[in-house]
């Protein structure tokens, strides 16, 4: 470069030379205010403060107060962020239940705004615990605003923690005790006035949880979402698991306030979990989220470490994308102001084993499910619903089999049986999912079940993909013996049934018939499995003193859908008790019967329903034939 070049290109800065000084000057002061500025968040530890450093009372709380919130915006480290506070909403959660509105300050807050996933980030003045941030002030709003539940109402789901651990059989808790330095319970603290916000109800609404579902396909997450609505667990967010992979168990950095959470409603393969921020943690216990998440009462769920990929802003759902780490206790409660749990302790899940057959190939998966009577069958349905979806045999003209058990303790397994197949009104991996899923509600949603005595053990199944539409059709059934017969005579007969788009088939039944049976005529019911229980259902009375017994005896005694029953419908009378079917009554019992029959507590039938024979057919078989015998008098040829 030339000289006269060199003067051109530095002549435009010379001017600063001249000013250099007061530029310093101000340079130097600007750093300084900065530094008094950032003082309270620049005194503060590299971690939040403890959760034993007492409460700040509401009582003292008043618009202009500027406190401090920490919260994950990525990995596991908590970052502070200062909160000014501008006053109370009175009542904003429900008749004495306040909320504290606040300003979220700070570049990651105003840029991300309010995150699902940061309900339970403790707001802290100076080293006292003021409450957790919890709540979102309207959509698209221009200003990081959000709510904080206060620290005395989010202590009384600690002291239900300790209260109902010696009283919930499925969470084996470690030995509680106080911290060092107790927080003041909510009794101990008195609410007086503050500045009063006025809020529109609808404006008010908690932090969404960010719904990790893990494994799941689209079909599955939409089932999800169907059965969810209304509830806020219908918003799914990016994320995976890490498990007991090594880098999980290896992590033994402390859980803190601040930190980031997860409790698991379906772990194993396939996982569906919600994540917020804890707000506490003593030795033993934890509180996070500053809302309910389920708002379930007691629970029995598992509670993970939460490793935080990424913070995603979004002006209508901004929410973290979250990796669930190792377990580190269970959650026992979920209540209006918070989630609680117990570090150490291990929640009662239910355990799902499934091996699928595609062919030559075997898979076996594991997977637990909540066992939560308001969530466990959408749970088990969805898990099911993927578990058929994932086979790569599956086609259009893929049909499923599904056959197991359901455990229990102090009671015979109950079997599974259920088809899905092409064609219908609904996909067949999720007509084979509902068939498992109604056995199972009938069986856990019972009212007359004791979870006690009677509580799910297990779930065992296996699913067979098998190629074409297994839909079976009986058209027809005809005598190959004559209509006119004896008692004590065997009768023949031959079914035509045929498969989805393919030949017809012959098969054949033979049954003998009674010996006692009187002169006159018979009916015989040629059926599926399903048309078989409905039959014998129907005698079933309306309240079985029998109870659970009796439920537990009708479901142990169904019959499978790819077979073809031949019964005899004998003129005795057939009475159903305690879930047992009592065939061939004489007359003299019938009639002592009749009293419990009018009062509903047995079922009582002109007809007995006897299964003379059955073969099997190759799918999930439909339809009935009934046919009529004459019963000649005297003896027959046997």
């Amino acid at each position: 470069m030339s000289i006269v070049a060199q003067r051109k290109f530095r002549a435009p800065f010379a001017p600063l030379k001249k000013i250099a000084p007061a530029v310093g000057a101000l340079v130097v002061c600007l750093f300084m205010v900065g530094t008094a500025t950032a003082a309270p968040l620049a005194a503060a530890t590299p971690n939040p403060p403890p959760s034993t450093g007492g409460i700040f009372p509401l009582s003292q709380v008043h618009r202009g107060l500027i406190a401090t919130a920490w919260t994950v915006f990525e990995g596991t480290a908590p970052e502070p962020m200062q909160v000014e506070i501008l006053g109370i909403l009175r009542g904003a959660r429900g008749p004495g239940r306040d909320l504290i509105l606040a300003r979220l300050q700070g570049t990651k807050p105003e840029y991300t705004g309010v995150v699902a996933g940061m309900s339970g980030s403790p707001v802290y003045v100076g080293t006292r615990l003021l409450g957790a941030l919890s709540y979102r002030i309207g959509q698209f709003s221009k200003e990081p605003i959000a709510g904080i539940t206060p620290m005395e109402q989010m202590l009384e789901v600690r002291d239900q923690i300790a209260s109902s651990a010696s009283s919930q059989p499925a969470v084996a808790a470690v030995p509680l005790q106080d911290p060092a330095q107790p927080l003041p319970s909510a009794s101990q603290q008195q609410q007086a006035a503050a500045p009063l916000v006025q809020a529109t109800a609808p404006l008010v609404q908690a932090m969404d949880t960010p719904l990790l579902m893990s494994g799941f396909s689209d079909a599955a997450i939409q089932l999800w979402r169907q059965r969810m609505a209304g509830t806020g667990l219908e918003k799914i967010a990016v994320g995976g698991p890490l498990g007991n992979s090594a880098t999980a168990a290896e992590d033994h950095t402390p859980i803190l306030p601040g930190s980031a959470v997860s409790l698991q409603m379906v772990r194993g393969d396939l996982e569906i979990a919600a994540t917020c921020t804890v707000t506490y943690v003593d030795a033993h216990h934890l509180l996070a989220c500053g809302h309910p998440v389920l708002q379930a009462g007691n629970v029995s769920l598992p509670m993970t470490r939460a490793d935080v990929v990424a913070t995603l802003p979004s002006p209508l759902n901004a929410f973290k994308i979250i990796n669930t780490g190792a377990t580190i206790g269970a959650f026992t409660q979920d209540r209006d102001a918070a989630i609680g749990g117990l570090l150490g302790a291990h929640a009662a899940m239910i355990p799902i084993r499934v091996t699928v057959t595609t062919g030559a190939q075997t898979v076996t998966h594991h997977v637990e499910v909540l066992n939560l009577p308001t969530m466990t069958s959408s749970a088990l349905l969805v898990s099911i619903y993927q578990l058929l979806l994932e086979t790569n045999q599956s086609t259009a003209e893929t049909s499923y089999h599904v056959t197991g058990a359901i455990r229990l303790t102090g009671a015979p397994p109950v079997p599974i049986d259920s088809w899905g197949t092409p064609g219908g009104n609904m996909a067949p991996q999720l007509a084979a999912a509902i068939g498992v899923g109604s056995t199972f509600d009938a069986l856990y949603a019972s009212s007359q079940r004791t979870p006690a005595a009677n509580s799910i053990a297990g779930i065992d199944l296996h699913i067979d993909a098998l190629a074409g539409n297994r839909a079976t059709t009986l058209d027809g059934v005809r005598l190959l013996s004559s209509g006119i017969v004896h008692a004590g005579d065997t009768i023949a007969l031959e079914a035509t049934v045929h498969r989805w788009q393919q030949p017809s088939q012959i098969v054949h039944l033979q049954a003998r018939l009674p010996q006692n049976l009187p002169a006159g005529n018979l009916r015989i019911l040629v059926s599926d499995g399903a048309t078989l229980d409905r039959t014998l259902d129907a005698t079933a009375p309306s309240h079985d003193p029998a109870g659970f017994a009796a439920t537990l005896n009708r479901m142990q005694q169904q019959h499978a859908q790819n077979r073809l029953y031949l019964s005899l419908l004998l003129p005795q009378a057939q009475a159903s008790m305690g879930g047992r079917i009592l065939p061939d009554l004489p007359l003299s019992v019938a009639n002592a019967m009749e009293p419990l029959h009018q009062a509903a507590a047995a079922g009582l039938n002109g007809e007995s329903l006897q299964i003379a024979a059955s073969v099997p057919v190759d799918g999930a078989l439909r339809g009935y034939r009934t046919l009529e015998l004459h019963i000649a008098t005297g003896g027959g040829l046997h």
